[in-house]
């Protein structure tokens, strides 16, 4: 048995692991990083019309501070005020240095970085590098990583976090060529891998990543706010956001039965024709499904979507090659006086979908040509997808789980709560990656000791035995990966029926019950679907469970999920489906699961509040020369 040292070792090849990375080894800390593959990955292969990244207002004359930063995050509901002000306070630091690594963020000639407004942002501090800032990002760190020269273990499944009496103590992956399990020894980990990508079948995650959310769990850690997703408008293929600019163009919303009949579909709810294309053009501001918004406002229209392909099981498409409803020539007069006033002050009020897309973002155009589609002559089929996990792994102010030694950054931290601003999870993601890493150079945990090689074999036969077992059973996982995914689409996502999703979390704990009886993979080489099957089946379980308990707990819908209620509102033109209490915002308690002896408990709390500010100077510099006590 061969077992790899290092300090402290990074799993995930997105912004946030390599962030870390970088961190740790400008402290000194030997670290790697692990992935499943460097190129794949949320923060590498997705982005919007103009992807944004959210920071401190830096640039014109709308007075921001580092405190009404972290207010504004605090009040998106169900946000730790010790974490927003982290956030807020590190923003400026991380968001400069990726202007120094090379990301070409936009600045006036006078060096200001101008802001324009994005969902749920009540302050215009968000900026873009274009629809692929993400992965400008990630070339930028991944770049200065191998300038340090830190190992990048590539094509290793991270598949079992190893613990000892005092916390982390390694780790357990599976080579995804060979098959055959790795050991590493390290007494810190870092989480970077992106949201639970894996669960659901209507999504725009890459197909590429799925997540690891369940080596959290199984280590122990807590997960916070599980329930709090991002649902929104997506293209199927290429999985690609539709936000912004792809709905402020005005396109046709066209639904296809499998005789090839065609409708549009949006005046089913809305009868007044500018009226819809008024809550077409706020769809792109208010992109997200919003519960709040679903009665009356913009995100009536993802359910009309979500009615189209899911209850009457047709296929939804945008059409770019002409004006919606027969009209040859919009009366941009008629529109709502936001949407009239963007449009003319673009110069777009002309000529067809198309037109007014490349004219105000010719990007967003152009990246669906690069991908083979060409909007001004074919259609874009679109689905309601699962599009980013505002919850995950609950973490301190340094980003550390309740596990010592295992931290989480990134989408998989559970930072993010309710109703984030568009474009905070980068921000996040640097921040978060930022304070792990100052914390592990801070506090580097003694290397595992003779105990470990024990641990180390103990995993390795389990490992091997897990193994001979999916080989010797009937090839079937990766069709149960694909049905599992579907089920969780049509129960446990934008839309929550507590009848259905009770029936889906029965099937999915009784598949795991079974699970090294009932399923299998043909070779050695395809054992890593079936880790990623038992990963799926274990973070749905997780999160349908956190679901019946906030139904039973609230009663009512809350953030980007509607959840049924037979006493509820009923949107008119609507199915009974749809029938739901909106709240009033004002619960904003934290949801924790964790999972002991082979069940999850839940329990709520009120939200960590802001630390108190004012500090005096010189007390703060005192202590910092000292000790450097700020841990």
């Amino acid at each position: 048995m061969m077992i790899t040292d290092f300090d402290c070792i990074v799993i995930g090849s997105g912004a946030a692991g390599f962030n870390a990375a970088i961190r740790l080894a400008e402290g000194g800390i030997r670290a790697a990083l692990v992935t499943e593959g460097v190129n794949c990955g949320t923060s590498r292969n997705t982005g919007s019309d103009k992807q944004t990244y959210y920071k401190l207002g830096l640039g014109g004359s709308a007075p921001d501070s580092v405190r009404r930063m972290a207010q504004d995050l605090f009040d998106c509901g169900g946000v730790d005020g010790d974490t927003a002000l982290c956030e807020a306070a590190l923003s400026a630091r991380c968001f400069y240095a990726l202007c120094e690594l090379g990301v070409e963020f936009p600045s006036n000639r006078f060096g200001e970085y101008i802001g324009y407004k994005t969902d749920h942002d009540p302050f215009a501090r968000a900026t873009s590098a274009g629809p692929l800032t993400s992965r400008f990002m990630t070339e930028a760190l991944q770049k200065r990583a191998q300038q340090l020269r830190i190992p990048v273990l590539d094509r290793l499944l991270a598949v079992e976090i190893l613990k000892d009496g005092s916390g982390v103590c390694g780790l357990v992956c599976i080579s995804a060529g060979s098959g055959e399990p790795i050991i590493f020894r390290c007494p810190d980990i870092v989480l970077a891998t992106g949201g639970p990508a894996g669960i659901y079948h209507d999504s725009v995650y890459p197909e590429c990543h799925t997540g690891a959310t369940s080596l959290a769990i199984d280590a122990g850690a807590a997960l916070q706010n599980f329930t709090e997703w991002q649902y929104g408008l997506a293209s199927v293929s290429p999985r690609w956001n539709v936000s912004g600019t792809y709905m402020q163009a005005l396109p046709r919303f066209v639904s296809t039965g499998d005789g090839g009949d065609e409708r549009e579909f949006l005046l089913d709810f809305f009868g007044d024709e500018y009226a819809a294309l008024s809550s077409v053009f706020l769809k792109g501001y208010q992109w997200p499904f919003d519960s709040r918004k679903a009665e009356s406002g913009s995100s009536v229209i993802d359910l009309l979507v979500y009615r189209e392909r899911v209850l009457k099981g047709r296929r939804v498409w945008l059409d770019y090659s002409k004006n919606p409803f027969g009209l040859e020539k919009i009366n941009f007069d008629r529109l709502s006086d936001e949407a009239h006033s963007y449009l003319a002050r673009a110069g777009a009020c002309f000529g067809t979908p198309f037109d007014r897309l490349c004219l105000m973002n010719a990007p967003a155009a152009e990246l669906y040509r690069g991908k083979g589609i060409r909007l001004e002559r074919e259609y874009l089929e679109i689905a309601l997808c699962a599009q980013h996990c505002n919850g995950g792994v609950a973490v301190d102010l340094w980003w550390q789980s309740r596990v010592p030694g295992l931290f989480a950054v990134g989408e998989c931290a559970g930072t993010h709560g309710i109703t984030r601003p568009g474009g905070s999870a980068l921000n996040a993601g640097q921040t978060g990656s930022l304070r792990a890493a100052q914390y592990i150079c801070a506090h580097p945990r003694p290397v595992p000791g003779r105990d470990f090689d024990g641990i180390a074999a103990d995993a390795l036969l389990r490992h091997n035995a897990f193994i001979r077992r999916m080989l010797a059973n009937p090839d079937n996982a990766a069709e149960a990966l694909d049905i599992a995914r579907k089920r969780m689409s049509r129960c446990g996502a934008a839309i929550r029926e507590k009848a259905a999703v009770s029936g889906c979390r029965d099937r999915t704990a009784a598949e795991l019950a079974e699970f090294e009886y009932r399923f299998g993979v043909p070779e050695r080489r395809d054992i890593v679907t079936a880790y990623k099957l038992r990963d799926a089946l274990t973070v749905q379980l997780a999160l349908l469970t956190a679901m019946l308990d906030f139904s039973s707990v609230t009663g009512f819908s809350r953030g980007s999920a509607l959840y049924y209620n037979e006493n509820g509102i009923l949107p008119g033109g609507l199915d009974e489906l749809f029938r739901f209490s909106p709240g009033d915002g004002s619960f904003r308690k934290i949801q924790e699961l964790v999972l002991k002896d082979g069940e999850f408990e839940i329990r709520w709390r009120d939200a960590r509040p802001i630390p108190d500010g004012g500090e005096f100077f010189e007390s703060v510099w005192r202590q910092y020369r000292e000790n450097r006590n700020i841990f």
